[in-house]
């Protein structure tokens, strides 16, 4: 079976290739591409036929997700009827490796018409939608994976990694941040990773707040009902210290008894936090880096307001 494997490097290879190549090529006009694109007040219109149809219909999908909207318009329904889509202050997007398809050249006059921008994603510099585009994004003329040089593979690939660059790109001119990412994805564990913050699973009724002057068996009884661990504070009621089941074990293993010891004796000073404000998902990603189970959660002027255990998070689908 190592044969099947050496074919599959033969093709990594390949598309290797086209995307230095692509990246190469790109350079000139890349930064005209995207401003063209974010200029517009209206719609991306993606075109493609053929497998560089099922590659625009992604693109549109990703710069949607990602405050551009576009719309993929089939070329077969466009000059059928779907042209009524298209608005004056419209850009579109339009992908052919040949650049001669019949169903893209009946759309350009449409394009042109109305005065729609248009940036090109093509193999051939002299083919009609490059003398159309008014921005050229140029694929290298190289062979396909395919070993007949015929199946679209290579030149996809490049086509869809042009389409990330240019949604990312779009991204960064928008300023659209996570939180704008996180409008347009409620639903499913990508909504919960964005949109649930710390207050929305914290615990913050009857906090395990214990006095440093506190016996050690007081702390270890207030540790016991609160799933292993308790705080302390200050005169302002700013936190001064934890202290959980972990390094209670830790104790145990290096002094013989450890009952005498009041909680100040054994508060850990410094101790990982979080505020209500922030995405549980980084929350989660701390404990889990850490190795810990929960972490106090601190308001502005460091006073604790909650509690944020890390199987909670995890039972609410944040991960």
């Amino acid at each position: 079976m190592a044969d099947l494997y050496d074919e599959a490097l033969r093709v990594l290879r390949i598309e290797s290739e086209w995307l230095e190549a692509t990246a190469r090529l790109a350079e000139s006009t890349f930064t005209r591409a995207v401003e063209t694109l974010a200029r517009t007040d209206g719609k991306i219109i993606i075109c493609g036929m053929g497998k560089s149809g099922h590659v625009g219909r992604k693109i549109a999908a990703t710069m949607t997700s990602t405050g551009s909207p576009a719309y993929f318009l089939h070329p077969s329904d466009g000059i059928h009827g779907d042209l009524g889509i298209l608005q004056k202050n419209d850009v579109a997007l339009v992908l052919s490796k040949s650049g001669e398809t019949e169903e893209i050249a009946l759309l350009l006059p449409c394009f042109m018409r109305l005065k729609i921008p248009i940036v090109a994603i093509t193999c051939s510099a002299d083919s009609l939608l490059s003398r159309a585009a008014d921005v050229l994004l140029p694929l290298p003329e190289l062979k396909e994976a395919c070993p007949y040089d015929l199946a679209p593979t290579a030149s996809t690939t490049s086509m869809m990694a042009l389409g990330d660059a240019l949604a990312m790109a779009l991204l960064k001119v928008k300023n659209f941040s996570s939180d704008d990412f996180a409008k347009v994805h409620p639903g499913g564990t990508l909504g919960r990773k964005l949109l649930t913050r710390v207050s929305d699973l914290m615990v913050s009724d009857s906090l395990p707040d214990v006095s440093e002057s506190a016996p050690l068996t007081e702390a270890i009884a207030v540790m016991t009902a609160h799933r292993g661990v308790c705080f302390s504070t200050d005169a302002q009621r700013k936190l001064n210290g934890i202290f959980v089941y972990g390094d209670l074990g830790r104790l145990m293993k290096n002094r013989a008894n450890v009952l005498d010891l009041i909680l100040g004796d054994v508060l850990i000073k410094e101790p990982s936090i979080c505020c209500k404000e922030e995405l549980a998902a980084i929350a989660v990603s701390r404990m889990e880096e850490l190795g810990i189970t929960s972490l106090v959660v601190i308001d502005q002027d460091r006073i604790p307001v909650g509690i944020l255990y890390l199987h909670d998070a995890l039972q609410a689908g944040v991960k």
